[in-house]
């Protein structure tokens, strides 16, 4: 039951957003956009920086990033963002293996690996950040209006 209570504690945290249905959903799009990049190990400090620099929701942003990025995730989307990089650098393809999946075992690979996955990575990010705006945006309104207690007509 562990993933219930967290899909659970996903939608608290998500009702209880406070903000404009837009400034949540350009938080998630931002939480998005840098949990899908190949910075693992800086997607917090990543998400803390921008938020503060940009104005944005912090907790929305984190939310976002973490939905996007986490263990279930981050295989695949490193393969996809090598992947794409290859195709749009016009770079060989390397058949390489990674320790872990954190940035130290990435960057011993090497720039042939690091580059593709990098720009792969970027493009992926906005694929997947644009998106996430519009459902975020949609998903705020729907839920707002769902859960808003009803007014009594006065007399």
């Amino acid at each position: 039951m562990e993933i219930e209570d967290r899909i659970r504690g996903f939608y608290n945290r998500f009702l209880s957003l406070s903000g404009a249905p837009e400034e949540i959903a350009r938080a998630m799009a931002l939480g998005v956009f840098i949990g899908t990049t190949p910075t693992i190990p800086f997607h917090t400090a990543l998400v803390m920086v921008s938020c503060l620099a940009l104005r944005q929701n912090i907790t929305a942003a984190l939310l976002g990033a973490t939905i996007i990025s986490n263990p279930f995730t981050i295989p695949f989307l490193y393969l996809a963002q090598y992947e794409l990089g290859v195709i749009v650098l016009g770079m060989p393809a390397n058949p390489f293996t990674v320790a872990g999946y954190d940035m130290r075992s990435i960057l011993e690979i090497g720039l042939h690996i690091l580059y593709p996955l990098l720009v792969g990575g970027v493009l992926l990010a906005a694929v997947f950040a644009v998106p996430s705006y519009f459902l975020a945006r949609q998903a705020v309104v729907r839920l707002r209006s769902r859960n808003a207690e009803p007014v009594e007509p006065s007399p």
